[in-house]
């Protein structure tokens, strides 16, 4: 009977496997925890002797004498200005007094015998010198100035239009700003790589592709009816949809100028390595 040892396998291992492991990403990612160590091992010692300077130029200033320095208030008194009388309002512009125009009644042309003519139609000079219209009355002669219009009386004051108020738990499909994850495209990656490497073992083939994941995120940015609406039985939608329920707030969609609650559709990927 045989035995066969299992070795233990890093995810570092399991990501690079089948790829050049001498390039640089797989060295960085492998000393990334001691270079992390040595960063905040540094940073502490450098901050430690920031605070022990600052308590001994402390200590040191308390020992210093300091000459008393004496403040006298100083009283202002108002100081009486004289009634003057206010302005006289400014004068009122009158329009200037119309001036009646002289007019012509219309007649409309007929064609008849000279005998029979009543009233002899008005001549080119009057109506040059007056204004056509339905009667004929005296006046100033007409100079092609048209007249102003009469003001008009009332307050002057047009309303603002009425604005349409948006309801507050209003749901968007479509915004000009969509909500996004904490860390951008980067981040997101990021988050994706450690949810998934935790399920490393539970995938098989069925779970290879892309899953779209459907939720709300609202104005505070918190998440909300998480579902996945393709590859729904799989175990990749899963662990999508757990891992955006569980994660962090998100960073909310704008409409407008202000934060809005928006629908967001999240793809998460899962390649086959096989396949790369």
């Amino acid at each position: 009977m045989r035995v066969h040892a299992q070795k233990t396998i890093n995810w570092l291992d399991i990501l690079f496997e089948g790829r050049n492991k001498d390039y640089g990403a797989y060295l960085l990612r492998k000393t990334y925890t001691k270079r992390v160590v040595i960063a905040l091992t540094t940073a502490g010692i450098l901050t430690s002797g920031l605070i022990l300077a600052s308590v001994i130029k402390q200590r040191l200033k308390q020992t210093e004498t300091f000459t008393n320095i004496t403040i006298h208030d100083v009283t202002l008194s108002e100081i009486n200005k004289p009634n003057e009388p206010p302005p006289p309002p400014p004068p009122v512009m009158k329009p200037p007094p119309m001036v009646k125009v002289a007019t012509i009644a219309f007649t409309p042309p007929k064609v008849v015998k000279d005998e029979d003519v009543m009233k002899p139609p008005p001549d080119v000079k009057q109506i040059t010198e007056a204004r056509i219209d339905v009667k004929t009355e005296a006046g100033a002669k007409d100079l092609g100035i048209i007249a102003p219009p009469e003001p008009t009386r009332g307050t002057q004051v047009v309303a603002a239009p009425v604005a349409k108020k948006e309801s507050s738990d209003e749901i968007f499909t479509k915004v000009e700003i969509e909500a996004s994850f904490p860390g951008g495209p980067d981040g997101w990656a990021r988050y994706v790589q450690r949810a998934v490497s935790g399920h490393i073992d539970e995938f098989s083939d069925a779970d290879f592709g892309t899953c779209i994941v459907k939720f709300v995120v609202d104005k505070t940015g918190k998440v909300s009816n998480v579902e996945a609406i393709t590859m729904k039985t799989s175990k990749l939608a899963e662990v999508a949809v757990n891992m955006i329920r569980k994660g962090p707030n998100w960073i909310p969609a704008q409409q407008n100028g202000s934060y809005v609650n928006a629908y967001r559709l999240q793809p998460v990927t899962l390649k086959n390595p096989d396949q790369q």
